[in-house]
């Protein structure tokens, strides 16, 4: 096919907060702005992705509560849904993140399809669906059969692609494809969110994006919070993709509820970055971590546990600093390291956005999804 021709991408991702969730809705907004058409195939539209631009669209899949099913189905709507859209939109390619149940819809799409109207096939992992549910013996072979299936696969670090090999025993080849960011501009100014947030002169702010899964080890963050000092210096401040409340014994139990503050759902996260001094994240495990990145990009260096793929986005002493165990002593201390340091702090803080810029920009990775997309493309 034509190398200039605009592509028609059919997208489905996880619509709540999360890294896949963002990449995704941020990669459909990149490649509506570059003049691609892009459809999201979803059962809610994803939470970043605008109602009213340009090139975007959103197709939602109706889950019908049958009595004779326990437990409603997902996967079967979906392909439906997908071969309907990828049919009367003559969709190039559908780009699937999360193998469950996403690429083992889209491959029941396709073959819906009558031969020349088969979009290819791309299958992002992001993590669990290889880190999780690669280890099930219930999921397993359907990933491996997704993934063996699609025409390309991608991981967003070389961890995740090591990983999948790993638990899933897949052999074909697997392209890392990091994630990317791109910040928008801040919507009300820092002073007005210091005064939002009832921040004093000299207030440090700690920042911590998560969607809150066990896996961020969100216990470990309060317990690090617990052990700075000076105690009144600081607030924390957490923006939650999910539910905070069950935390809050323990924001009660550690002495913090006055060092804590917490915003749900926030779409505007630029407000919040721009008022950071330093990040703290505290995970299991992490594939990547996308709201590293979305500091860097602010020049704001953080403190993370050295796991997964974190130190492909973060180079320790370079970027921020990282930390081989989860001790809340050692984190705690590095915070300090870094909140007692602006000289430090700033340097670190300059050479994160630099990375951010040079290597995980929408510049340097939306090219090479549609590098990819031509060349699973059937032919036109």
């Amino acid at each position: 096919m034509a190398d200039d021709r605009p592509l028609k991408v059919g997208i489905t991702c996880y619509p709540s907060v999360g890294g896949s969730g963002i990449l995704a809705s941020e990669l459909g907004e990149e490649l509506a702005a570059r003049g691609h058409e892009v459809h999201f195939i979803s059962y809610e539209r994803p939470f970043r992705v605008p109602a009213d631009a340009p090139r975007l669209h959103f197709h939602p899949v109706v889950v019908s509560g049958y009595d004779l099913f326990k437990y409603p189905d997902y996967t079967l709507p979906l392909s439906v849904k997908m071969a309907e859209v990828a049919r009367d939109q003559a969709l190039d390619v559908l780009h699937v993140h999360y193998a469950v149940p996403h690429a083992t819809a889209a491959l029941l799409a396709r073959g819906m399809l009558p031969p020349g109207r088969r979009p290819g096939i791309v299958t992002t992992l992001h993590g669990t669906d290889t880190t999780l549910f690669g280890r099930d013996p219930g999921y397993g072979p359907a990933i491996r059969h997704a993934l063996e299936n699609s025409d390309a696969v991608t991981t967003v670090s070389e961890f995740l692609r090591g990983e999948t090999r790993r638990l899933l025993g897949v052999q074909r080849p697997i392209e890392v494809i990091h994630n990317f960011f791109e910040p928008r501009g801040a919507t009300r100014s820092r002073e007005a969110v210091r005064a939002e947030l009832g921040l004093r002169d000299g207030d440090a702010v700690i920042l911590h994006l998560s969607n809150l899964r066990p896996i961020k080890r969100i216990d470990l963050l309060l317990e690090t919070a617990s052990r700075l000092r000076p105690r009144d210096a600081f607030k924390l401040v957490i923006l939650a993709g999910g539910d905070f409340s069950p935390y809050l014994p323990e924001v009660q139990r550690l002495g913090l509820a006055d060092r804590v503050i917490v915003r749900s759902n926030v779409l505007a996260i630029e407000d919040y970055l721009q008022v950071a001094d330093v990040g703290l994240f505290t995970s299991e495990l992490e594939s990547f971590c996308v709201s590293l990145l979305e500091l860097m990009a602010f020049g704001v260096p953080s403190v993370a546990t050295a796991v997964g793929g974190i130190p492909e986005v973060v180079r320790d002493g370079e970027h921020g600093l990282l930390l081989p165990a989860h001790d809340a002593d050692r984190l705690a201390r590095a915070v300090e390291s870094l909140l007692d340091d602006a000289t430090r702090r700033a340097a670190l803080g300059r050479a994160a956005r630099e990375r951010a810029r040079n290597a995980f920009s929408a510049g340097q990775i939306v090219p090479r999804y549609v590098e990819l997309y031509r060349r699973v493309c059937p032919p036109s």
